[in-house]
């Protein structure tokens, strides 16, 4: 699926009552059997499913349930996708049937409104905050999504699924909305829809409706995709068979798609194949499922159009009751030239497939760089290697232990000679070792700084060679584009810690944009979003599959093409509620992109006046000019319903405030003239309540009423689930659960026991991230049945000569036949080499026979008051007695195994001015999770004047390293540097 449905990786799914333990925490909730005895409950009654009533004693066949209608209806107005996806199903037997109903939807998509019809009756599902859905169903447990039960699926997607019996003989009908705003990516707006409902349908129709307020210049409907794709382009084969109806002012457009039962058969198998030939096994079966119906059938595949209107070159400003929106697309400008600086992951699990995929990439890359534009090539393990392509062969190595600092070479330019010189290093990419994000990241960013300096000097000079004005502004666009596919295992591997000295050290006029790809499933993308969050970037996942490569491609041509810098939108504070404005301010904006503004009008406001300032490449394309624009809009009080702007505001004020809760940055935190203002996500939370959108914040929640329960139907509102009456087992003194008159059916699955109702089930449907969230680094706890292994400064890998062997890049454990065989024989599904492996470690480093465990290691000194008095004198460590037994003389340093395995060198200084962090302090926390604490800073350990009263443990759990080498320790700013 195209990289424009990322977005803030929510996972919808479904949670159903535990029923074991929700009879235990309900009086009069029905007491379920275990999970290895399968009953159906009725009431407060349990019989098996063996003892049939006389209803059920015919013998006639079970037809399955029937998919008999699907539709989907779009209104697409001003880039804003609101959709309707209504299914109809019919039970064709006596007996209650149960189905699902399943929706793959763009994970950048809110959720706006479920309903179900079963017979006559009509269930509405409603938005609650999260908490208070959890008090409503305190026993509720997540079924999640498991990866064994994927069948098709679809990049950057969500999965919504809800379960329900339908009577005998009858029809229900179920009806989602959700809402999106289609980002514009490489020229196009995309938009699309999976159309996966798992069996053929009699009836399917699909409408797009178009509205736009400007000319639609290109609309296409390219062939039916899989979903696992990269964008489709003006190259791709156009699906036929859809209609396309233009309006008479070429401001709207209708596209129709109603495949007969014959298409629907042929785009079955076509999709089939594509997902075979892709390798991917697994599918999805969206629409409804039936367990008795042929899973290959139905799965049609995904239905895109792609559009473009017309881009004013001064850009749009329209207003709609109150609200409104500045739409701009750059077109027709010079690019800026740029530095960019590739920080390539070639630890040892980069091995195989993956790095022949990066090294594809990075060769159609390099040919992308334009003649102006300077590159710098960092590649990392267990070590740090900047490439100096002038003479590529002499560039050295360096890594955190050692004691010299990695060193810097200029910027190339992207000329002929040094691209091909650039392509020779990305061909000899090998993949072993750890993983040292930190130094990497840290080399980076000094690249950047240093060498923006001196290009700024050299067009300088330039432009006043060619009498170019003073008032140029003249410095390279930077960015980093950091790939990695796992955690880090080398150096320091608290992601907390990688986050906040990235995030400190890059700042100033020089403050570089860091793109983090995520590549493959073990990176840790909550950490690399954060981090890219907090340095004006952004994160992407690089899916391991055939067309890797070109997923590297597309999202470099997305941001390789800045026409704009420093971009401000201004509007007068007397012209727009305070508090309303939502993000103006762009580090770029890319060709074939656009960005959006959108506020509320100040009551009694005539026109608004804004104005947007920026800088663009001269003709030359060697230094920058002012650009300006200056606009005047009168505010027209009506109100357009078809210009949903409104709901446009809510939905872009989400995402941005969820993206500020992300990064976790306190510099984002607003004060007010009273104080502090609501967080970000307790004003996220307010905005989705009232719009009804299910966020990772909201809740959306079915229950199903009996009539009796609730006198008057039309008092039923999203506040009525919270009252007792509504729930009648929440409470002991409710009446018997019978008079509900639902039939609960329990299952058994791999987690436990969980029920559906007949009704539509009680649950409620939640947003979580989907992928894991790893605060504090990664563990290494691994065993082969060779015994137990582990590399001394890398915990990469363990090596067995059993033929068997474990290996993680993610920090998890793993067990698996195969492997790398030391006796040089090919073991079953292993890699076998008497020469080289990727998983061992680096050259230099020590490697632990299978039968001895990881050693601490331990100098022993004489403690004698005369040798005490001596090291104190050459460590200046009067004070820090602990600190004496601990110092391994021959490294002038404190040594010792942390709990990865992982060898932890801190040196001490003998100069009397203690050493310093190059940038100044930075802020740190302790490596312990659980002692956390805030406002620590990062000092060499004889500037902490509370470490004279640590122990060593003490000392181990809140150690740091000052100017990348040196025994730091995190110290309450009010002990650094005091004197007794």
């Amino acid at each position: 699926m195209p990289r424009w449905w990322l977005g803030s990786m929510l996972c919808i799914s479904l949670l159903s009552l535990t029923a074991q333990r929700a009879s235990a925490a309900f009086p009069g909730f029905p007491n379920f059997p275990t999970v290895d005895d399968h009953r159906v409950v009725y009431g407060g009654n349990i019989k098996t499913i063996d003892e049939t009533d006389d209803d059920d004693t015919d013998d006639d066949p079970v037809v399955p349930i029937k998919m008999t209608h699907m539709r989907v209806r779009s209104d697409i107005a001003l880039r804003y996708a609101r959709t309707a996806v209504i299914c109809k199903v019919y039970n064709p037997n006596k007996r209650p049937q149960e189905a699902s109903f399943n929706v793959l939807l763009p994970e950048t998509a809110f959720i706006s409104g479920f309903t179900m019809t079963l017979g006559k009756e009509t269930y509405e599902a409603y938005v609650k905050e999260k908490e208070v859905a959890k008090q409503i169903y305190n026993d509720a447990v997540a079924q999640g999504v498991a990866a064994a039960h994927v069948a098709t699926k679809a990049r950057d997607s969500n999965h919504f699924q809800i379960k329900f019996n339908v009577e005998g003989w009858s029809n229900a009908t179920y009806h989602m909305k959700y809402e999106e705003y289609l980002e514009r990516r490489h020229g196009v707006y995309n938009y699309a829809i999976n159309l996966l409902p798992g069996a053929l349908v009699p009836k399917m129709d699909v409408i797009i409706n178009i509205k736009e307020s400007q000319k639609i210049t290109m609309l296409r409907v390219p062939e039916l995709r899989t979903g696992n794709e990269i964008d489709a382009s003006e190259k791709d084969a156009k699906y036929n068979k859809a209609v396309i109806q233009r309006g008479e002012n070429e401001r709207q457009a209708k596209i129709i798609f109603a495949p007969d039962l014959k298409e629907q058969k042929r785009l079955a198998e076509i999709y089939a194949e594509k997902t075979k030939l892709s390798g991917d096994p697994d599918s999805w079966n969206i629409g409804y499922d039936s367990t008795e119906i042929d899973e290959k059938q139905g799965l049609l595949g995904q239905f895109v159009v792609q559009y473009d209107v017309l881009q004013p070159k001064n850009g749009e400003i329209l207003v709609n009751d109150g609200y409104f929106v500045h739409f701009f697309a750059p077109s027709s400008l010079q690019p800026l030239s740029k530095h960019v600086v590739f920080v390539l992951d070639i630890s040892g699990s980069m091995y195989g497939t993956k790095i022949d995929q990066l090294k594809k990439a990075m060769d159609t890359i390099l040919s992308d760089l334009h003649a102006d534009d300077y590159f710098n090539i960092i590649e990392f393990n267990g070590y740090i290697k900047v490439y100096d392509i002038q003479e590529p062969d002499k560039s050295q190595r360096s890594n955190f232990t050692s004691n010299a600092l990695v060193s810097l070479v200029p910027p190339a330019r992207a000329s002929a000679e040094n691209i091909a010189k650039a392509k020779v290093v990305v061909s000899k990419l090998e993949a072993y070792g750890g993983t040292d994000i930190y130094n990497a990241l840290d080399a980076a960013i000094n690249i950047v700084q240093k060498g923006n300096l001196e290009m700024q000097s050299t067009n300088v000079s330039l432009a006043k060679n060619n009498n170019e004005t003073d008032s140029i502004e003249n410095k390279l666009e930077p960015f980093i584009i950091f790939l990695s596919d796992g955690d880090p295992t080398v150096g320091e591997t608290y992601t907390g810690r990688i986050i906040t000295h990235m995030s400190e050290k890059n700042t100033g006029p020089n403050r570089v944009p860091i793109h983090s790809l995520a590549f493959g499933d073990d990176a840790d993308r909550t950490f690399l979003r954060k981090l890219s969050l907090r340095n004006d970037g952004f994160m992407r996942h690089i899916y391991e599959a055939a067309d890797a490569a070109l997923q590297l491609r597309d999202f470099y041509r997305q941001v390789s093409s800045p026409l704009l810098s420093d971009v401000k939108f201004v509007y007068p504070r007397s012209q727009i509620k305070e508090g309303s404005l939502s993000r103006s301010q762009f580090r770029t904006i890319n060709d074939g992109s656009e960005v959006a503004v959108v506020g509320k009008i100040a009551d009694d406001v005539n026109e608004i006046t804004p104005q947007m300032l920026a800088l663009r490449s001269d003709s030359g394309g060697r230094a920058r000019i002012p650009y300006e624009i200056n606009a005047k809009v009168p505010v027209i009080r009506g109100k357009n319903e078809y210009f949903p702007l409104e709901r446009l505001w809510a939905y872009l004020t989400i995402k941005q405030l969820l993206d500020k809760r992300d990064a976790g940055d306190t510099s984002l935190s607003e004060l007010g003239d009273d104080g502090p203002k609501e967080s970000p996500e307790k004003k996220a939370l307010a905005i989705a309540l009232k719009f009804s959108f299910v966020t990772p914040l909201t809740s959306l929640v079915v229950v199903r009423l009996n009539k009796t329960d609730v006198k008057d139907e039309n008092l039923v509102d999203a506040e009525t689930v919270d009252e007792p009456h509504f729930l009648a087992y929440r409470h002991a003194a409710a009446p018997p659960i019978a008079t509900l008159k639902t039939t609960y059916k329990a299952e058994s699955t791999p987690t436990g026991l969980s029920i559906a109702s007949d009704a539509g089930p009680v649950l409620f449907a939640v947003s979580s991230k989907r992928f894991s969230n790893s605060a504090y680094g990664n563990q290494f706890v691994g065993q082969t049945q060779g015994g137990y292994g582990a590399f001394v400064g890398q915990s990469h890998a363990e090596h067995s000569s059993s033929g068997f062997s474990y290996h993680s890049s993610s920090g998890q454990s793993s067990l698996s036949q195969g492997g790398y065989s030391s006796s040089g024989s090919q073991s079953q599904g292993g890699y076998s080499s008497s020469d080289f492996n990727p998983l061992l470690p680096d050259p230099g480093q020590v490697f632990l026979p299978p039968s001895q465990p990881p050693p601490l290691i331990i100098t022993t000194t004489p403690t004698t008051t005369t040798l005490n008095a001596e090291l104190q004198a050459v460590y200046h460590l009067e004070g820090y007695e602990w600190a004496l037994d601990n110092i391994n003389t021959n490294e002038d340093a404190f040594m010792w195994i942390d709990f990865q395995g992982l060898q932890v060198t801190l040196k001490l200084s003998k100069d009397a001015n203690p050493p310093q962090e190059p940038g100044g302090d930075y802020e740190c926390w302790p490596k312990a999770p659980a002692n956390s604490e805030k406002g620590l800073w990062c000092v060499y350990l004889t500037r902490c004047f509370a470490a004279r009263n640590y122990t060593y443990d003490d000392y181990t759990n809140k150690s740091c390293y000052v100017d990348n080498r040196y025994a730091g320790v995190c110290c309450p700013k009010n002990e650094i540097d005091r004197k007794l």
